[in-house]
């Protein structure tokens, strides 16, 4: 079992939350030039670790989210909430901050 996996089973988002791990930054550009650690940004993709149960509506019943455990998804630039649990850097977003769901 993978330390993300082990971490993801401790965590239980609240409401529409979402955990997500970034993807790695690119070192080396498509020419083969090495970046430079300062000229990296930080990549925009992610994977879905753990989502919340979701929101609910007037009634009292839960709304669910549009993402679930193991989508690729792009993220804002800024925003979110970082955690680090056993050596691993984890995000959480809301769900209307998730800008799109890759296929």
């Amino acid at each position: 079992m993978s330390v993300v996996s082990a971490v993801a089973k401790q965590i239980l988002p609240l409401f529409d939350r979402i955990v997500v791990q970034r993807a790695a930054a690119e070192t080396k550009s498509r020419g083969g030039i090495i970046i430079p650690e300062k000229a990296q940004n930080k990549g925009l993709e992610a994977t879905v670790v753990a989502v919340g149960p979701g929101l609910r509506d007037g009634s009292g019943s839960f709304i669910p989210l549009c993402v679930a455990v193991g989508d690729k998804v792009l993220l804002p630039e800024y925003g979110g909430s970082k955690l680090e649990m056993e050596g691993e850097e984890l995000t959480i977003f809301r769900e209307q901050d998730i800008v799109a769901k890759l296929l």
